[in-house]
């Protein structure tokens, strides 16, 4: 007589855990990091009687220039016309990258634009343990390799036509009516000068009334949204969260590597302070570092924002 052994019930339970990992590491990896979409969401966030302000926000591209798949689709973008384009950083992901980003960008010319610098718009990204993601905020720890963020910014301002807001304030005109905007370099490298905000606002003049205010920021720390608040903003718009990359579906984000709250690190909500609310978008971006080549239920997105009128 023989005797038949059923498998131990932790063994099974173990690779049952191992088929559900390796199935989501392979929908990460292999699937849902193309899966590019284009949020569409509105606010009311403009002085009463203006008309709707139709936004492309991109954010975080992270590009290599093997990456035709995410180059084809936002160079596709170009076809929604938006009045303005709102570029919240990390665009390079190699130093090489800003053959993909012209191949991307190209279409835009024309198409009014502003935009911000992440640190990977500066400094070209580096293998590093994501778990490290969990105990708070990123730090660099290594020399970093620098990338030619002249030649980007160049090809930004003097190709595109688009606004550098690094630290800076500007009056710009989009289709046909001014709109203010403002911004500063990456606050998660504590490259943000928001003390010289302010000035820079005064030196602009005169605001005829009705006129948007746009606050921009690469990482939406606190501290920014607080003070953009402040400074009159009528909408903020923000990216550097990848809108947590690794989500857990019907949850959300587990990190936002910076100290907004987890549920505002992806999509549209409100910031308020100081008894005001504005709406603030953060764009969850279309890209990863090319040593983290994952996204599981945070697709990569653009976000084409309409802001309207408030009652």
């Amino acid at each position: 007589m023989t005797h038949r052994h059923s498998a131990h019930p932790a063994l099974i339970a173990l690779g049952a855990v191992g088929a559900v990992g390796a199935a989501a590491a392979v929908w990460g990896i292999g699937i849902e990091r193309y899966l590019f979409t284009v949020r569409e969401v509105t606010a009311s966030a403009l002085p009463a009687g203006s008309a709707p302000l139709r936004i492309l926000h991109l954010s975080d591209a992270h590009m290599a220039p093997w990456q035709h798949r995410k180059q084809d689709w936002l160079a596709s973008l170009a076809q929604l016309k938006p009045d303005l384009i709102v570029n919240t950083g990390d665009n390079l992901g190699h130093r090489d990258g800003l053959q993909g980003i012209r191949r991307a960008f190209d279409p835009f010319a024309g198409i009014p634009g502003v935009f911000v610098h992440g640190s990977n718009d500066v400094t070209a990204p580096s293998p590093r343990n994501p778990l490290r993601y969990f105990t708070g905020p990123s730090k660099r720890h290594v020399k970093p390799e620098l990338l030619d963020t002249e030649a980007m910014d160049d090809y930004f301002t003097d190709d595109l036509g688009w606004t550098d807001l690094n630290n800076r304030a500007a009056r710009i005109v989009v289709d046909g009516r001014e709109i203010d905007v403002f911004g500063v370099n990456d606050a998660h490298r504590d490259w943000d000068r928001l003390d010289v905000l302010p000035a820079a606002l005064d030196a602009l003049g005169t605001r005829t009334p009705g006129t948007p205010v746009l606050g921009v920021t690469h990482a939406p720390y606190r501290r920014v949204l607080d003070e953009y608040v402040d400074l009159g903003a009528d909408a903020i718009l923000g990216g550097h969260t990848h809108g947590g990359q690794v989500c857990l579906p019907g949850y959300g984000a587990l990190v936002a590597n910076c100290d907004i709250p987890l549920k505002q690190a992806k999509g549209l909500s409100t910031w308020a302070h100081g008894g005001r609310a504005v709406p603030l978008n953060v764009s969850a971006g279309c890209g990863h570092s090319i040593y983290a080549p994952v996204r599981f239920a945070c697709r990569p997105e653009a976000t084409l924002l309409t802001l309207t009128a408030r009652d």
